[in-house]
Parts: structure tokens; sequence; C-alpha cells
């Protein structure tokens, strides 16, 4: 007679193996294309389907966008098959605010027969890159993407990122999963014709990481600031290269990389920018708000932390002389604003974990805000904005 082995309690750790895959081109469907071709896999007897979804602010910026992907599917038409139109879905925060275009984006890929060695393939700035990326993660519990960011803030921070998520109950990516992407290919070319809004904004992340990471990096990032406004591309390059670097780094070496621990390092500066993108109802951008969050938790951190304070001045002046708002009226809502804490405890569970610093390169995390304080500090940066102002 068999007798089982098995104890009441088993507790049986393991990983599974995940490769992050980023690429960096000039112009993904003109000399580069094989980039994009390389990473399509084949298998012998079978030709994977591949789907694209575009950002539509994108395909306007950019009218022969569609036509470039129909050739790059001509040409290699013997080792992949375009499974339908291109398919084009609404761009910025309204995209992740109707849940009925989630259920748009699952019926396409259901019509077309996708499966898990196929792949999608999403074109567009970060609220895109979340939603598409959503659906092809709850599709067959995950089909093949590959992210092509057309924003800076995408390409420095969050296209690299793992996260996929919609907005729910008026809450910042209340409803998302986390699942590594196939492949991230940050494209210079499709950054030429980005707002110049958007463009800068998007830098904020960058500021951010260096802060939490890389202090060499941060100064090079304050020195260079007046360039990046302006889009010297050699500069521009190496911000985002190096952003999206420490980005990918934190992800694949940083040990927790589905947040299931109790700190999010890398929201540093988020709590209340989440907070304000919701009372703003999204009329302030991402990054933006990201600017104006970094600036309020390194005043904070200058006063209850003993972060030096000329590195908050240098941070803010930094995301100021790069032509970020460092600013909006809602921010004075401060009861309303607090709220965000709240909401950024309840997105992890557990007990609050807000990341500050004690330096650059020094993060730390705290347990409990001083709330008078973190007012002082709101009311600093809103000094410090008004008298940058009364000199220009």
């Amino acid at each position: 007679m068999f007798e089982s082995r098995v104890p009441d309690s088993l507790d049986l750790e393991f990983q599974v193996p995940s490769t992050h895959r980023l690429r960096f081109t000039n112009d993904i469907f003109a000399g580069d294309q094989e980039v994009l071709a390389d990473l399509l896999e084949t298998s012998p007897g079978r030709t994977p389907k591949v789907q694209f979804w575009v950002d539509e602010c994108v395909a306007q910026a950019n009218p022969d966008l569609k036509s470039k992907i129909r050739n790059f599917a001509q040409r290699y038409k013997d080792s992949i098959e375009l499974a339908g139109n291109v398919q084009f879905i609404t761009g910025g925060e309204d995209v992740k605010n109707d849940i009925h275009v989630m259920e748009r984006m699952l019926k396409v890929i259901n019509a077309h027969d996708l499966d898990r060695r196929s792949y999608i393939i999403v074109i567009g700035g970060g609220a895109v890159l979340d939603a598409v990326g959503f659906a092809a993660a709850i599709a067959h519990r995950g089909i093949r993407l590959i992210r092509i960011p057309t924003t800076t803030l995408a390409q420095a921070d969050s296209g690299v990122g793992v996260k996929n998520s919609v907005n729910l109950f008026h809450k910042k990516n209340w409803v998302g999963t986390f699942a590594v992407p196939w492949a991230v290919i940050n494209d210079a070319n499709l950054l030429r014709t980005l707002p110049e809004r958007d463009f800068r904004c998007g830098f904020s992340e960058a500021i951010k990481v260096a802060l939490l990471k890389d202090a060499t990096f941060f100064n090079w990032l304050c020195e260079h600031a007046g360039q990046i406004r302006n889009r010297e591309p050699d500069v521009c390059s190496t911000a985002i290269r190096e952003s999206s670097r420490w980005h990918i780094r934190h992800i694949t070496e940083g040990g927790d990389p589905f947040e299931a621990l109790e700190a999010r390092p890398l929201d540093f500066g988020h709590w209340s920018a989440h907070k304000l993108e919701v009372m703003t109802d999204f009329a302030v951008k991402h990054g933006e708000a990201v600017a104006m969050g970094v600036g309020i938790d390194c005043l904070y951190s200058a006063r209850t932390l003993g972060l030096d304070r000329k590195h908050a001045v240098e941070a803010i002046r930094a995301l100021t002389e790069m032509g970020i708002a460092m600013w909006h009226p809602l921010l004075e809502e401060s009861t309303t604003l607090f709220e965000g804490l709240e909401e950024f405890r309840q997105h992890l569970g557990g007990r609050l974990t807000i990341t500050m610093l004690n330096a650059p390169g020094e993060p730390v995390n705290v347990h409990e805000i001083d709330q008078i304080a973190m007012q002082e500090s709101m009311d600093e940066l809103a000094e410090m904005v008004s008298a940058t102002s009364d000199r220009t």
C-alpha cells in the first residue's frame, strides 16, 4: 500500500525565470527594423501572429506611421503574420479611465486568435502602454508584449517597468497586473514630434531616480537642465538612457520586482503626485505631478531627515530649468491631498511606507508623515515657485 510522504505543512520557494530586454534605436521603422524583427521569435512550422496597437496622438503626429508598420509586416511576411489591421487607441489618461476600452481590446485580441506565443506591439505614451499592457497580460494569462514608448517619461521610466494598469473608482492604477514585457524599444525618432510640454516633463522621473540611486547622475542632470529644456539630442539621449538603466536595474536587481514588500522606492514623490492627478481630473500631467511631488518630498526630507537643503533647492531648480510646471493651486487643498497617503498605503497593504532621502543616492523609508512639516514643505515650494515667477 502506497503511503504519502508529503508533510502536513509544505512551503517551497521558487523563482520564475524572466528576461528583461531593452533596446535603443534611432528609427525603428527605417534603418533599425531588424532590431524589432529579431525580437519576434519563430519556431519550426509556426509563424507568430503580431498585432499592433498605436496611440492616436502618435498616429496624428506621424501620419506615415501606419504605412511604415504595414511595410515592416510586408518585409518580414515570411516570418510573421500581421493579425488584422493596425489598431488605434485613445491617447493620454482617457484610455485608462474608460473600462469599456479594455473590453474592446480583449475583443480584438480574441477575434484574431492571438495566443501566448503571439505578440502585441504597442506604440504610444505611458497611459497607452499601461492599458494595452494590461489587456495583453490578462488575455490567455499573458501574451508577449513589446512596448515602444513614444514619450520621454515612458522611455525613461514607465515603459521599462513591469506594471500594467487602468484607473477605477477614481483611483490611479487601481486595476492592474505585474508582467515583464517581452521587450522594450526606446526609439529616438518617435520623440521627434512630441510637444514641448510632454517632452520636458518626462525628465522629472530622471531627476527622481537619480536622487534615489546616483548622486553623480543627479549632479549631471542639474548641470544640463537647460540643455534638456532645449531638446539637445545628445544630452537628452544620455538622460533617458541613464534613467531607464537605473529603473531596469532596480526591477531586475532590487529583489522586489513585483512590490511584494512594504516599500516602493521608485515611487519617491508619487504619493502626492497620484492624488494631484486625480484631483485635477488629469489636467496635470504625470511628469508634472511627479516633479511637484519630488520637490515637496525633497523639502520634507530636508526639514525632517537631515537632507542638506541645498540638494532640495538644486532638484527644484533643475526641474524648473527643464521647463516643468512646479505648482498647481489644488496643492493648497491639503486635506484632500493628504488622503493620498492612505490611498498609497492601501495600494500596498500593511503599514504606510514612504521613501524619502537622507542624501542623493541614500533613500530611507519612513512609516509616519508629520503633516505639519509636510504642509510647511508645500508652503515653501509655493514660495520658491512664486519667487522664481516674480524674477522672470
